[in-house]
């Protein structure tokens, strides 16, 4: 990358390793195991943790970065382990400033727990504001889940999973529950649904639920249906979008520095411009794209490393919704850039326009995003 970054845990030849696995596990539809097993050995599962638990109380600007270096090489391994750092760095955030009782989860990551999202849910398009999933509350302060999550990466690899369920035990006052579930728990299975246009190797498969038991302390939030947020949920956020939005924007870091390269290399019949770096469009592109992600960086850097926490998270947001848009533009113009070519199965290009569609649908998703920013900023939320 142009900007010389050095990894606390990855070599250049541990990111070309992982770089030459990503076509295989694209092509194939497949975890990405190999990348997984020599990460997790670096300690970098734990990076967030303190340095008490065996961490190295990574902050969050500090991964961010390390997370954009990574999706440069390798996207979908980048985005999959994302959903497992979210929760280590939020919950030690949490912890130092002594919001929520989080040090059963510091302690299980450090353990060697790995930790998934259980958030995304068919036909709920309100994201954490309410869930189909429900949460029985118990006389011991434990919850029942029945109900279907989708879209949760790490499924062959995940301990625990996180996820938000709708209690209606007092149907005046609905309520949503954040806790965690065992995967060896009664109740639990995957069903490997996952087959889509990009980040393949993320195994992002439907986990369900059946009257599966969430013990009664990792119950860490609950709020009123809609988004009365409580602080931990700041936490959350402050942490999960703005890794998010580095992810794409390393991929689009590597989709221009493929058209430079190209462009700089690739010969013209032209008269005037021996390589196609000659040509006045190819100069314009090329400096469009490197203004947008010179935005991005700043915008997502400034998401980092501001004031994590406060609700509602709109840097966060924000970055979250120019990051990944702006990650697609730039991709799209490296594409013009490099021609025809682009498209063949054959291309590194090809793989990466592909992954980079997936961007603005995370939750929450562009139209969730322009909502809320829009509502905040009229002063109507």
């Amino acid at each position: 990358m142009a900007n010389g970054f050095q990894s606390r845990y990855f070599t250049t030849a541990d990111y070309r390793r992982f770089h030459d696995r990503a076509p295989r596990y694209d092509a194939e539809n497949a975890f990405f195991a190999e990348d997984f097993v020599e990460i997790a050995a670096t300690g970098y599962l734990k990076a967030p943790l303190p340095k008490r638990l065996g961490g190295d109380g990574l902050s969050l600007i500090d991964l961010a970065h390390e997370q954009r270096t990574l999706a440069y090489w390798a996207p979908a391994t980048a985005l999959a382990l994302n959903m497992h750092l979210y929760w280590a760095g939020s919950a030690a955030h949490a912890a130092e400033h002594a919001v929520g009782n989080l040090e059963w989860l510091l302690r299980d990551i450090a353990a060697g727990d790995v930790f998934a999202a259980g958030h995304g849910e068919p036909g709920n398009d309100v994201g954490l504001d309410d869930s189909l999933v429900r949460a029985v509350p118990q006389p011991d302060g434990s919850y029942r889940i029945t109900g279907r999550k989708v879209f949760t990466s790490l499924s062959p690899v995940w301990d625990q999973i996180g996820v938000h369920a709708r209690d209606d035990s007092d149907p005046s006052n609905p309520l949503i529950v954040h806790t965690f579930v065992d995967r060896d728990t009664a109740g639990v299975r995957v069903e490997e649904t996952w087959n889509a246009l990009g980040v393949r190797a993320t195994a992002s498969h439907d986990t369900v639920f059946d009257d599966a038991r969430a013990e009664a302390h990792k119950t860490v939030a609950i709020h009123p249906v809609g988004p009365n947020y409580p602080e931990y949920l700041g936490f959350l956020l402050g942490w999960y979008l703005p890794l998010l939005s580095n992810v794409y924007f390393g991929i689009a870091r590597r989709a221009l520095d493929i058209a430079i390269l190209g462009a700089q290399t690739r010969s013209s019949l032209r008269g005037d411009a021996k390589r196609h770096a000659h040509k006045p469009a190819v100069q314009r592109q090329i400096a469009h794209a490197e203004i947008q992600l010179e935005a991005v960086a700043a915008l997502v850097d400034a998401a980092a490393s501001g004031e994590i926490g406060v609700l509602p998270p709109r840097r966060a947001l924000a970055a979250k919704e120019f990051a990944t848009r702006t990650a697609r533009e730039v991709v799209d113009i490296a594409v013009q850039v490099v021609g025809a070519s682009a498209v063949s199965k054959h291309s590194e290009l090809e793989r990466l326009y592909r992954d980079v569609r997936t961007g603005t649908l995370h939750p929450p998703n562009t139209d969730a995003v322009l909502e809320s920013l829009g509502a905040i900023t009229l002063g109507l939320a």
